[in-house]
């Protein structure tokens, strides 16, 4: 997401548990069709529905779309290239140690490295 924030067209996301489909819409300023079809070739994409049946996006939906809108729109993704691309990231990011990602430095990280290659002695 750093490479959005980056960006000075980025609108902000209003401190909200839920946002409604027209919220959003105006919010990345495209058509609730668009998002109706992200969802449908962006497996990912899977707001939650109201008793009533109305689409419900999380924080992390709309963080999500505008990605996916910088993707197509700014870096002229196909939606395939788009879709690829977004599970490398959610691949790259499970496949890391997150202690290790988030604080490279830490001493922790050196004590967890150095009882690693302990453990590995005494096998």
């Amino acid at each position: 997401m750093t490479e959005l924030i980056a960006q000075p067209d980025v609108p902000e996301i209003p401190d909200k548990l839920y946002f409604k489909i027209g919220e959003v819409s105006k919010l990345l300023g495209v058509e609730p069709y668009v998002l109706r079809y992200w969802e449908t070739v962006f497996p990912s994409l899977a707001p939650k529905k109201s008793g009533t049946g109305h689409r419900l996006y999380r924080r992390k939906d709309v963080e999500l779309l505008l990605r996916i809108k910088n993707l197509l729109y700014e870096k002229r993704y196909t939606i395939e290239g788009a879709r690829q691309w977004l599970q490398e990231q959610t691949r790259r990011a499970h496949s890391k140690p997150r202690q290790e990602s988030l604080f490279p430095d830490h001493p922790l990280s050196d004590i967890r490295r150095e009882l690693a290659a302990i453990l590995d002695l005494l096998k």
